[in-house]
C-alpha cells in the first residue's frame, strides 16, 4: 500500500506499506522473520529509492 502526498501541486509517493502473507511451520517463524529482515536491507528496488521513500514490512504468517 502507498501513500501519497502534494508537494508544489504534484502528487508523489512518500511511504510503502508492504504486508508479507505467508504460510508456514511455526517451527520456520524465527527463519522468516530473519529472511524478511534481509531482505528489507538486500532489497536492489527498495535500497534505490528508500531514500526518497520510506518503506515498511509486516509479516502476516499463519500457521500449519
Amino acid at each position: 500500500m502507498g501513500e501519497v502526498e502534494t508537494e508544489n501541486k504534484v502528487l508523489v509517493l512518500k511511504r510503502i506499506k508492504q504486508t508479507l502473507h505467508l504460510t508456514a511451520e511455526e517451527k520456520d517463524r524465527e527463519a522468516i522473520e530473519r529472511v524478511v529482515k534481509v531482505y528489507e536491507d538486500k532489497c536492489p528496488v527498495a535500497a534505490s529509492i528508500k531514500p526518497a521513500i520510506e518503506i515498511t514490512s509486516e509479516l502476516d504468517l499463519t500457521t500449519k
